[in-house]
């Protein structure tokens, strides 16, 4: 059982993911400039690993190029419109709206999006709205916003946000969870399927928020077959907005010695020194966690386990990807 849990992770992470992507992020000529905002990381690194899908959503509107910009305007007290920063009489709002409505059909097959920041039509958070006195960092682009009250669930982040470690990792992380939970839909959800993705993500949303691991414990405890399909859908949108919460230090901390445990009786005195001082090494910072996961993982082939083999926390993602070095 163990070695075809193994044998399924390598697999699963070989498998191209659907990430949707705005189009200046790959090096596409689509700004209102003439211009485009490419992204290295994004296309040459995680373009490895995701199939980009391209998409702007101020092209498909049919503004073209090059164009004045756009921005996000407050009218009254809290009306956001978008217009064109030289004709407040043009409106472009409805139109973007309208454009991730239409665009429901393959946002629904995506695992994640990535977006370009401060964009009036894609910035995910942080977009200056203006109004008569200064700009406010408050404003959500309007195609972007509309794509995410229509897919609460889906994993978003900014370019931007990309550089900072922990984050980058998060979001990386959702983004393979995604990918996991469309596969066991697309063989037929039972019961006992939810209980066991649920089982092996388990030690991943402990990581993130143990208050939240038990609210998922408890909505999964109320499962049936007879409503599995209603449980699975609350369970999809509580389990994203557990992992968005960016997983601590201390929470991982608790979460390799929950681990720990499970080497109480195999591991000699040396070992289990060894490994306590590792993890003490990472409470403190001074060492990343894939010191600590790369230990434990070498306990675990001496001594396996089928429970942590079959968990997803030991191998989230392709180890190439180098991620749990810089966190």
């Amino acid at each position: 059982m163990i070695a075809e849990e193994n044998s399924e992770q390598i697999e699963e992470q070989n498998i191209k993911i659907p990430v949707g992507i705005s189009s200046c992020l790959l090096g596409e000529k689509v700004r209102y400039d003439g211009g485009h905002k490419n992204n290295s990381y994004v296309g040459k690194t995680l373009g490895q690993y995701f199939d980009l899908q391209a998409f702007c959503p101020e092209l498909d509107i049919g503004l073209g190029m090059p164009r004045k910009p756009i921005r996000l305007s407050r009218k009254g007290s809290d009306v956001i419109r978008c217009i064109p920063v030289d004709n407040p009489e043009l409106d472009f709002t409805d139109a973007l709206a309208k454009s991730a409505n239409e665009k429901k059909q393959w946002h629904s097959n995506l695992c994640g999006y990535i977006l370009k920041k401060d964009s009036p039509s894609c910035g995910m958070e942080r977009v200056k709205i203006w109004d008569d006195v200064m700009p406010i960092r408050e404003g959500v682009g309007i195609y972007a916003g509309k794509m995410m009250e229509n897919f609460p669930y889906l994993p978003v982040e900014e370019e931007g946000r990309l550089g900072d470690a922990v984050l980058r990792e998060n979001f990386i992380q959702r983004v393979f969870i995604m990918r996991r939970w469309y596969q066991l839909k697309e063989q037929g959800m039972t019961l006992n399927d939810l209980l066991n993705f649920h089982a092996r993500h388990k030690l991943i949303v402990m990581s993130h928020n143990q208050n939240r691991n038990r609210e998922l414990g408890q909505l999964l405890a109320a499962a049936r077959k007879d409503n599995v399909l209603e449980v699975a859908e609350e369970y999809l949108l509580k389990l994203m907005r557990a992992l968005k919460i960016p997983a601590t230090r201390g929470n991982h901390v608790n979460t390799l010695q929950h681990i720990q445990g499970y080497l109480k009786k195999p591991l000699g005195a040396d070992d289990k020194l060894e490994l306590t001082e590792t993890v003490e090494k990472y409470r403190l910072g001074q060492l990343p966690l894939i010191v600590p996961i790369t230990l434990l993982n070498h306990f675990f082939r001496k001594h396996p386990d089928e429970y942590i083999a079959n968990s997803w926390y030991m191998n989230p993602y392709p180890e190439e990807m180098s991620l749990q070095n810089h966190i």
